[in-house]
């Protein structure tokens, strides 16, 4: 009996990933590793890719909530990049943020200038032919 009895085993941490921890579905360690590896500045720091994860999560469910409206509107089920187009160019705020963006397979806003479109006449009321027709009585 060496009287050193059993080993207790350190309890382990239960690893939660900080995008667990900060409560958003973007990937805040990618993101952190790719802001170090951009040399974007020399030191990167541990709330700064947080914060980013947190800012493209925002905007990207603000333009999927609007695709997906648009989406409906034009009664189909799948986002395509069309309603994507249409999403953002229908935004104020999303158009100006992408504003030089140009969307592949996306098209135009549909648009027709005033100009261009044909002129309303008013057509004049004749009173008279309706006048001229009398009941057929004998």
């Amino acid at each position: 009996m060496s009287g050193r009895g059993k080993k207790v085993a350190p309890k382990q941490k239960s690893q939660m990933s900080r995008s667990a921890r900060a409560g958003i579905t973007f990937p805040v360690g990618r993101i952190h590793r790719l802001l170090r590896k951009g040399h974007y500045a020399e030191r990167v720091g541990t709330g700064s890719a947080v914060y980013l994860s947190a800012v493209l999560e925002y905007l990207c469910a603000e333009i999927l909530e609007l695709a997906g409206n648009a989406c409906r509107d034009n009664k189909k089920q799948r986002i395509a990049p069309r309603h994507i187009l249409l999403a953002v160019k229908n935004d104020e705020e999303l158009n100006k943020l992408l504003a030089g963006v140009t969307i592949s397979d996306g098209g135009v806003i549909p648009n027709i200038q005033a100009s261009l479109l044909p002129k309303k006449t008013k057509a004049p009321k004749d009173d008279s032919i309706a006048k001229d027709v009398e009941s057929q009585e004998f």
